[in-house]
């Protein structure tokens, strides 16, 4: 599905970017747990145009935040999910909608090469970013308490970036 999501993004010229388990997972160049989703990020005004193509390709909607922070999709019971981004008036990535619309992210976010698991090459959030997100979920959003595989995910994250500071 993320090989396929890649080719759909070409195809329709847009940008999106890996985000969460599947993200660090292609930063690692490997699979490092069970996943239950797939999650991007991608730009706000690229909505219309994502959104038609899985739907062409038969996936559903599935019920979730507000259409204008994020499409849920279900196919063949496999969930995928685009968080919206916008350009704030300063240049920087913020959330487009829902409650947080216009919350920057953290800087430098979209600013990691592509990742890689075997044939497959696919743009993702940075690692650094990934880290700070991990770590700041129960802090920006207090009802959702950081899960096991977090603090799991912060760990391998540290350590394979450790691996790679000059």
């Amino acid at each position: 599905m993320i090989a396929e999501t890649v080719r759909m993004s070409e195809r329709l010229g847009v940008q999106i970017w890996l985000r969460g388990g599947w993200a660090m997972d292609f930063f690692l160049g490997q699979v490092t747990r069970e996943h239950v989703d797939i999650d991007w990020d991608a730009w706000i005004d690229d909505a219309p145009a994502i959104t038609a193509a899985l739907h062409a390709d038969r996936y559903q909607t599935i019920t979730g935040p507000p259409p204008d922070q994020q499409l849920d999709v279900v196919k063949d019971g496999e969930e995928m999910s685009f968080a919206w981004m916008a350009h704030g008036d300063d240049g920087k990535v913020t959330v487009a909608g829902g409650a947080y619309a216009g919350e920057p992210w953290p800087d430098g976010m979209l600013d990691w090469p592509p990742g890689c698991i075997g044939a497959v090459q696919c743009p993702i959030i940075n690692p650094h970013v990934q880290i700070e997100c991990k770590e700041m979920w129960p802090v920006w959003v207090p009802d959702r308490p950081r899960r096991p595989k977090d603090a799991d995910d912060i760990t391998r994250l540290r350590r394979a970036l450790q691996s790679i500071q000059p």
